[in-house]
């Protein structure tokens, strides 16, 4: 069989399998879903109102032609950038993939389909909640690392220069829960091998291939769960990087909103009373 009909099969296969299965393992969240995700990051990882964790991955690929430099990233390679956002149980709850490798996370969810639904309040996200044994109302929110921006429905942590215990408190219990979409990325690259070199397609055809392994990955978790191989291997080796790693990130991003600020602030003091 030669390459180009095997390269046809496998584009088509995949895009059957997005097509066929994305709306049972990656659906619209529902307002209903969202409130699962949240108790689940309540009670899996300490962290109140949180509707998901949110990172970006750099999934390789061959220079496009006459791309230029548009898809070479920081880390010295030719990229597109697959946005994910991830669930207590680390399954992927949405994705956007096709963003060009030059770009930064908070470039990348500024200009994504998720930034401009959550912005305008299009995603079916339950309205503010009081936080639990309290009379104090927050937004339900996502969670990022500090390459985003702060933002009412979406919190990062307190830049190094202004921590104080409290503060750093805060941001401790930030990456805890944030783990989840790095557990994601993790199991995903050890399940699929493709992820740790060129995927030798055109960008059209990578994107496809990436979103069936993300909905590949919901599927193996869905009916694997954590007997998964994959899974228990990188837990091991998260669980490893947690125990050695430190909490002084460099400050990045863009202004932070008012809003934003207090409703950080009130997680702050919710976190230092309940430890």
């Amino acid at each position: 069989m030669g390459a180009c009909t095997v390269a046809k099969i496998v584009h088509e296969t995949c895009l059957v399998i997005w097509e066929e299965l994305v709306n049972e393992f990656m659906p619209v969240p529902t307002k209903e879903h969202w409130e699962k995700v949240s108790v689940d990051y309540n009670d899996k990882w300490g962290f109140p109102n949180c509707i998901g964790s949110i990172d970006g991955k750099h999934c390789q690929i061959k220079c496009p032609k006459n791309s230029g430099s548009s898809h070479f990233n920081y880390l010295k390679y030719f990229s597109l950038v697959l946005q994910g956002v991830a669930d207590a149980d680390k399954k992927f709850i949405i994705i956007d993939v096709g963003a060009r490798g030059k770009q930064s996370d908070g470039g990348t969810f500024a200009s994504s389909k998720l930034c401009n639904l959550i912005s305008n309040n299009n995603l079916n996200v339950p309205p503010e909640k009081h936080l639990p044994g309290t009379n104090i109302k927050v937004p339900y929110v996502l969670i990022g690392d500090e390459a985003y921006p702060l933002k009412p429905y979406l919190m990062r942590p307190f830049p190094s220069r202004v921590l104080n215990p409290a503060r750093e408190h805060f941001n401790e219990r930030l990456s805890r829960a944030r783990k989840c979409i790095e557990c994601t990325f993790g199991v995903l690259r050890a399940k699929w091998r493709l992820l740790g070199k060129d995927i030798e397609v055109s960008p059209k055809k990578a994107v496809v291939i990436i979103k069936c392994m993300c909905l590949l990955h919901n599927i193996i978790r869905e009916k694997d769960g954590n007997s998964d191989v994959d899974y228990c291997n990188v837990m091991i080796d998260q669980r490893n990087n947690w125990e050695n790693e430190g909490m002084d990130h460099p400050a990045r991003g863009a202004n932070s909103l008012q809003r934003a600020k207090e409703i950080r602030n009130v997680y702050v003091d919710y976190f230092l009373n309940n430890p």
